[in-house]
C-alpha cells in the first residue's frame, strides 16, 4: 500500500477544469471527513490545473457550505488568474451528484525579494514527544470504554504538551491547547520536505482551545467548522511538528480560534520554525449526553 495521505489527496483529471478522487472512511471524524483532508485535496486538484511548478500555494480559504462524505469525489477548479509570478483559483468538492460541498480559493505565489521575519513567540515548554501522553494511550479504568476513530489511531498521532484529556476534571484557566503532532506514515517529499498540504490536516484541529477554556461541563457540545483559513509559510522538513492551539473569543454560538505549526528540527530541540499559521469560525452544537463520547473526541482536548 503507499502513503495514506498521497493516495487521499491523489487526483485524476477528467477534463474541463473537473477532477475526481476517493476519500476512505479512515479520515472520518465522526461521521464525516477531517476537513483539512477535503481541502488538501482541493488544493491538490488547483495544483495540477495550474501546472506552474514555480508557485507554490500561499493561502487558502475554504468555506463549508455543505456536507461532504467519504467515498467518490468530484472536483470542479476553474483558474481565476493566472500570472507570471502569483495565480489564483478555485475549486469545490462535492459527493458525486451533490449540488454543493466545500468551497476552496487559493493563491499560488512564487518566490519574491523581499523581508523576513518571525514576530510570533513558539511555546516555552516543548518537552520532547517521547516524554508526552499520547493520545493513543488507554483511559483509566474508570472511564466508559469507547471506540477509538481511526484517524488517532492510524493516521495522525497526536502527543500533548500542554491540554487536559476529556476525562479530567480540572479549573480552566486559559483557551490553549499544544500538541505534538505527527503522521504514521510520513508523506516526505522526494527533496526532504514534508508535503505542504499535509499541514492543512494539522492544522485542521482546532476547537480544543475552546474545550480547555470552558472545562469538563455535562452537557457536550460538537464543533463543526464554518471555514478555514491557511497560510503555508515555510519549508517543514520534520516529522513531528508543534502545533499551538488558542481561541480568541466566543460568543453567539460561534467560536474564533487560531493554530501556528512549528518546525523543531529532526530531533525536536532545534530552535522552531513557523511553518504554517491558520484560523478558523466554527459554530458550538450542544448534543444530548447520550452522545458524550463523539463530542469528547472530536471538540474537546484530547481525541482518541
Amino acid at each position: 500500500m503507499g502513503n495514506p495521505f498521497f493516495e487521499a489527496t491523489t487526483v485524476h483529471a477528467t477534463g474541463n477544469g473537473r477532477y475526481v478522487a476517493d476519500l476512505d472512511t479512515r479520515w472520518n471524524l465522526r461521521p464525516l471527513p477531517q476537513g483539512g483532508i477535503v481541502t488538501a485535496t482541493a488544493v491538490r486538484a488547483m495544483e495540477a490545473e495550474l501546472a506552474h511548478d514555480e508557485q507554490r500555494p500561499r493561502t487558502l480559504h475554504t468555506t463549508y457550505a455543505a456536507q461532504v462524505a467519504h467515498g467518490p469525489l468530484e472536483l470542479d477548479v476553474e483558474i481565476l488568474r493566472q500570472g507570471r509570478s502569483m495565480s489564483h483559483a478555485r475549486a469545490e468538492v462535492r459527493n458525486l451528484g451533490a449540488p454543493r460541498g466545500h468551497l476552496t480559493t487559493s493563491v499560488f505565489g512564487a518566490t519574491r525579494e523581499g523581508f523576513a521575519f518571525t514576530d510570533l513567540t513558539p511555546p516555552a515548554d516543548r518537552p520532547h514527544p517521547d516524554g508526552c501522553p499520547s493520545f493513543r494511550d488507554p483511559p483509566p479504568a474508570d472511564v466508559a470504554p469507547f471506540e477509538p476513530m481511526p484517524f488517532w489511531t492510524d493516521l495522525v498521532e497526536g502527543r500533548s504538551v500542554y491540554g487536559h484529556p476529556g476525562w479530567e476534571q480540572y479549573v480552566p484557566d486559559r483557551a490553549e491547547r499544544i500538541v505534538w503532532y505527527r503522521f504514521d506514515e510520513v508523506p516526505m517529499l522526494d527533496d526532504g520536505r514534508l508535503d505542504p498540504l499535509a499541514l492543512i490536516v494539522l492544522a485542521d484541529t482546532m476547537p480544543g482551545a475552546v474545550g480547555e477554556r470552558v472545562g469538563p461541563r455535562e452537557r457536550m457540545w460538537f464543533a463543526p467548522s464554518v471555514d478555514l483559513t491557511v497560510h503555508l509559510l515555510d519549508d517543514c522538513r520534520s516529522p513531528w511538528v508543534l502545533a499551538h492551539n488558542r481561541a480568541r473569543y466566543a460568543g453567539d454560538g460561534y467560536a474564533s480560534v487560531d493554530m501556528a505549526l512549528w518546525d523543531c528540527g529532526e530531533a525536536c530541540t532545534s530552535a522552531p520554525q513557523l511553518v504554517a499559521y491558520a484560523t478558523q469560525l466554527f459554530a458550538a452544537v450542544p448534543v444530548h449526553v447520550r452522545s458524550r463520547v463523539i463530542s469528547r473526541r472530536c471538540a474537546t482536548r484530547r481525541p482518541a
